[in-house]
């Protein structure tokens, strides 16, 4: 699994920051920033979460 960040769509509100900080942060730049591109299996329903909740649709993942 791939989380991936769409920089063009993010805007900034960190609802994934707020359901996984060790795999999302927001930068100082505004703008969320991975601490990984690939978390865990075990995590695969917050990461769903998070792309489901992003208000701008920014989030999505591949499976590889």
């Amino acid at each position: 699994m791939k989380i991936c960040v769409d920089l063009d769509k993010c805007a900034g509100h960190a609802v994934c920051e707020n359901l996984d900080e060790d795999v999302f942060r927001l930068g100082d730049d505004g703008y969320i920033q991975l601490l990984t591109e690939h978390p865990s299996e075990d995590n695969r329903n917050v990461m769903e979460d998070a792309v489901d909740q992003c208000p701008t649709g920014a989030l999505s993942i591949q499976d590889s």
